[in-house]
């Protein structure tokens, strides 16, 4: 039987959703091992000058502590 233990990250991208989810998992895995899965919690925006300037992220990373 496995544990498993899960943190959550804010991250943020000017490209997109996706790219904000893969700085959070990136970061994570710094100081984090044997990262499982992640699941997107939340999406947001912010906009400047009526355009979308930065994609952000709320995201769940589950992991298997050994």
């Amino acid at each position: 039987m496995a544990i498993l233990k899960v943190i959550e990250v804010l991250a943020n991208s000017e490209k997109s959703w996706e790219d904000a989810t893969k700085k959070a998992v990136a970061q994570a895995s710094k100081s984090v091992k044997n990262i499982r899965s992640v699941y997107i919690q939340d999406q947001s925006a912010s906009v400047k000058d009526g355009e979308v300037n930065d994609f952000r992220v709320n995201v769940k990373i589950t992991f298997e502590v050994k």
